[in-house]
This record gives structure tokens, C-alpha cells and sequence, in this order.
């Protein structure tokens, strides 16, 4: 297919889906550069093993899949232009993502329980990098949760339809990614000693 062929709306439409796609693969690289530095730290004499992952992210982690799933429901009920469900499944989207942040700050809350803080004198580097890594993903989580707002907004002011879903679609893919990041990430930081 040639790129540059079709209308002005259909090259802007393309456009805008690399720009996420770029904006995707930088995000990717960023988390397995954390990750990597997680593998090469994990040398170090200083290196708790006795630090287990907190079971509540698990619970974070089936949160985010049901978070994927209401928002896979929202949108083919776009597709079906039913727009009552759509906005009950973007709403559930969105107040699950909510409730994942705080599913992990509950999870912060366990580790420092156990004497594991981010930084200070009684921190540790397996510790600092748990926090680290889901810090930084909350903050595209958050991220997230605007480009739902944003995609909210928008159907309650009538911009998508069957036909014209561009927006809707970035956001479900930007939402879906995060969801995988943390699936992935939760299983790293779970089996990775």
C-alpha cells in the first residue's frame, strides 16, 4: 500500500496512528531498559531475596485485563452505534483503571510494611526498582486515563460513530498497551529473582 495515496483525512488518519506506533516502540524501549538494568543489578551483593512481590499486584493485574475487556466491549458497541453501552463500558474502563493506581499504591504500602522503601538508608535496589518500574508505568496508566477522558468527552459530545471511530481507536490501542506493559511487567518482576 502507498502511503502516500488517498485523501487528506485518510493521510492525517495515518499519520496520527504512527505517531502512537513510534510513541509505542519508545515506551517499549524505555521499559526494557529498566528491565535490563533490573537482570544487571541483580548481581549486586546488596540484592534482597528475600523480596517477593506483594500478592495484591495480582489482584492490579487482573484489574488491568478487565479494564482491556470493558474497553473492547465499548467499542463494538460503537461499532453497533449503541451508544448507552458504550458510555457504561468506557465509564468501567476508566473507573478500573482508577482503581488499578490504587491497587498498586496499596501494594507500595504492603512492601513498606515489610521494611521496603523506594529510597534511604534502609532501602534496597530490588526494592527500588519494584517501585521505579510500576512508578512509572502508574504514570502512563495516568496517561491513560486522560486519553479516556478525552475519549469520553467526545462521545458524550457525539464525535464518534460506526463510521468515524480514529480517536476511539488510538486510545483502545494506547490502553491496551499499558494493560500488556503491566502483565508483562508484574511477570518479570514475580519470577525474576
Amino acid at each position: 500500500m502507498d502511503l502516500t495515496q488517498g485523501s487528506l483525512t485518510e493521510k492525517k488518519d495515518r499519520a496520527k496512528k504512527m505517531m502512537l506506533y513510534f510513541g509505542i516502540g519508545s515506551l517499549i524501549m524505555s521499559f526494557a531498559g529498566l528491565t535490563s538494568a533490573f537482570i544487571v543489578s541483580s548481581s549486586r551483593p546488596d540484592w534482597s531475596e528475600n523480596l517477593r512481590l506483594p500478592n495484591i499486584f495480582f489482584t492490579s493485574v487482573l484489574i488491568i485485563i478487565a479494564s482491556s475487556i470493558t474497553f473492547i466491549i465499548a467499542k463494538r458497541a460503537l461499532s453497533k452505534d449503541n451508544r448507552q453501552t458504550t458510555t457504561l463500558f468506557l465509564l468501567l474502563t476508566f473507573i478500573l483503571g482508577v482503581i488499578f493506581i490504587c491497587v498498586q499504591f496499596m501494594g507500595f504500602g504492603k512492601l513498606m510494611s515489610e521494611g521496603f522503601y523506594l529510597t534511604g538508608p534502609t532501602s534496597d535496589p530490588k526494592a527500588s526498582y519494584i517501585f521505579l518500574i510500576a512508578l512509572v508505568h502508574i504514570l502512563h496508566v495516568i496517561a491513560g486515563l486522560i486519553c479516556l477522558l478525552v475519549v469520553i468527552y467526545n462521545h458524550f459530545k457525539q464525535k464518534y460513530t460506526s463510521e468515524n471511530k480514529l480517536g476511539f481507536e488510538l486510545a483502545g490501542t494506547f490502553w491496551h498497551f499499558v494493560d500488556i506493559l503491566w502483565v508483562y511487567l508484574f511477570l518479570f518482576l514475580f519470577f525474576m529473582k
